[in-house]
């Protein structure tokens, strides 16, 4: 899953669980940007490069859902 992926899904599992997604691009350096899921947030890297599997989960743990949340 690329970033660009895990944004989509990200907002379709908002969309479902009634949690603004919000993207802020200026809180992030160079091709980063920071994702707030509700009131938490996580810094996603350059959209359009893999996400290795760590790196998911870590992300995924620092906005309270699961990986396996974004799946369906």
């Amino acid at each position: 899953m690329n970033g660009g992926e895990f944004l989509r899904k990200l907002r379709r599992l908002g969309r479902r669980l009634g949690i603004v997604v919000e993207v802020v691009e200026f809180r992030g350096k160079g091709s980063h940007a920071r994702v707030y899921f509700g009131d938490r947030y996580t810094t996603i890297k350059d959209r359009r490069k893999e996400l290795s599997k760590g790196l998911l989960r870590g992300m995924c743990r620092q906005l309270g859902i699961d990986p396996k949340d974004l799946e369906g």
